[in-house]
């Protein structure tokens, strides 16, 4: 079936305006994470598994982390799901900080968790990024999947490319990262994609004591 030049017109224009709407939604949700989470500075912004349960090792240390981070003067923002980010929201909440989830639309509707008294929905995943770094003076990735990693990697770009300043970047349990952190030194270090600077840019601990340690020496709020 042949298709109309005037039919051709519609399906062009039909494109031009939802982008030119796509662009208003994009503008809105900037606005949105910029007005409401300004209060939330400084903030540390922690990552891990959405699978992680409750009661488990990797559940409990997250809540911790976020507890001490709040005693210490930080909020706690996270991507407002289930398992690393409820944790980290639960521990933050419960210790009176500001609990921070930057949930995002996903086809399988993520859903909040009950613990951030501080909430956003994002549709576009680049935003959300934006608000994890604009106000967040570190980062803590603890065991998790591809999202995890692609945080993780994301923040090395931009300190490496100097698109950022300089923050801690943090990788909790070293039995987990191990075979990462050996892979980039014994890999791609010897084989000069990065050099041995690159590889401080981020720290490898196993306690939530290590984790604000780290996060208050090496800060410029």
């Amino acid at each position: 079936m042949k298709i109309s030049l005037s039919e051709k017109q519609y399906v062009i224009d039909s494109f031009t305006i939802k982008d030119s709407w796509r662009m208003f939604r994009i503008m809105a949700e900037f606005v949105d994470g910029f007005e409401t989470l300004a209060e939330a500075y400084p903030g540390v912004s922690v990552f891990g598994s959405a699978r992680a349960t409750p009661g488990s090792q990797t559940y409990n240390m997250a809540e911790n982390i976020a507890r001490l981070l709040v005693e210490n003067g930080f909020s706690v923002l996270t991507g407002g799901g289930p398992g690393v980010m409820e944790a980290a929201n639960k521990g933050a909440a419960e210790a009176g900080g500001k609990s921070v989830g930057l949930n995002i639309q996903l086809p399988y509707e993520q859903k909040p968790n009950p613990y951030a008294n501080i909430r956003l929905n994002f549709k576009y995943f680049f935003i959300r990024k934006v608000m994890f770094v604009k106000y967040a003076v570190a980062f803590v990735c603890l065991p998790g999947g591809f999202g995890t990693q692609d945080e993780f990697f994301e923040a090395l770009t931009l300190i490496q490319t100097n698109r950022i300043r300089p923050f801690p970047v943090i990788l909790v349990d070293s039995s987990y990262w191990k075979g990462l952190v050996g892979w980039l030194d014994k890999r791609m270090c010897v084989d000069c994609m990065i050099t041995p600077e690159d590889l401080k840019v981020f720290k490898l601990v196993d306690t939530a004591e290590e984790v604000v340690d780290v996060v208050k020496r090496t800060i410029i709020v």
